[in-house]
């Protein structure tokens, strides 16, 4: 019979990242490792619940969605984070950042002290600079402000941040001169919280880590996992939820891992990839892991 596997995401260590199975076990993704996993067929995706709790429906869910929740879980899971100011007393002291995916493309945030930059690397912030350190609500009160009043979002979509990584700049200096000057002008701003400890500007850089510098141009995303279809292609690069595979008849592909959750998952048998591309406009042994 064989083994199958459900994936819970894809997680950034200070080494690089792994994608992680239920149960706890990761299996490295290393440049130049071949990925390659399929779906069954008559395969289901299912949710996959929250808070680390099961669905109690194994709902059916959307192969398209990034969330792999139904809507009652995606309510309960929403209700419990920071971002949506679910736990408005949690005592960890927070950082506030800024954050830049590409030219003309920077976003303000917030993340826990005790995660240092790892949710800057799962968004796949190509590089960052910490501005203030203090308690949840401080932190939550000049992410406001900064948003305001540099006119930076919260968010950035990740089809935005895909389209731009084929013409990041070539230097440190240049990706890191648009958070220098909102840097400057954030500090000179009044209205910071008392309680936000203001941070000296230190780029942090990314784009080796990510594999990005050099790598070929992506042609195209994954849109969806569905049953029977296969995903197979070597590792190039990596940057926040998504693995850059030089497929072959394709060039290199974005996976997106968060399509993953939420099905089971075994080795794949062919040498192609089989799932729905969208392409893009411009351009014997026991096995601990899948792969």
């Amino acid at each position: 019979m064989v083994r199958m596997w459900r994936c819970s995401g894809l997680r950034w260590a200070s080494e690089g990242p792994e994608l992680v199975w239920s149960g706890g076990r990761g299996s490295a993704l290393t440049r130049g490792k071949r990925v390659a996993f399929e779906v069954a067929e008559g395969g289901v995706r299912t949710c996959v619940g929250a808070r680390g709790h099961a669905c109690p429906g194994r709902t059916a869910v959307s192969g398209r969605g990034t969330g792999a929740r139904c809507e009652e879980c995606a309510r309960l899971d929403r209700a419990h984070s920071v971002a949506a100011d679910g736990v408005p007393d949690d005592p960890r002291p927070y950082r506030v950042y800024l954050a830049w995916f590409g030219p003309g493309m920077a976003k303000v945030g917030i993340t826990a002290v005790e995660r240092g930059s790892a949710r800057l690397r799962e968004q796949g912030a190509v590089c960052f600079s910490w501005l203030g350190t203090g308690p949840l609500m401080a932190a939550r009160r000049a992410e406001e402000l900064l948003r305001a009043a540099l006119r930076v979002p919260d968010r950035i979509p990740y089809a935005e941040k895909r389209a731009v990584r084929a013409a990041l700049p070539p230097t440190e200096a240049e990706r890191a001169a648009e958070i220098a000057e909102l840097h400057g002008r954030a500090v000179a701003l009044g209205g910071w919280p008392e309680s936000l400890t203001r941070e000296p500007f230190r780029a942090v850089d990314h784009l080796e880590l990510f594999g990005l510098e050099g790598a070929p141009a992506a042609v195209g995303e994954v849109s969806e996992l569905v049953a029977g279809g296969a995903v197979i292609g070597e590792l190039v690069a990596a940057a926040g939820p998504d693995l850059h595979l030089a497929c072959a008849g394709r060039g290199v592909v974005v996976l997106d891992t968060r399509l993953m959750t939420g099905w089971e998952l075994m080795p794949a048998g062919g040498g192609e990839t089989t799932v729905p591309v969208r392409e893009f406009r411009s351009g014997g042994a026991s096995q601990d892991g899948l792969f």
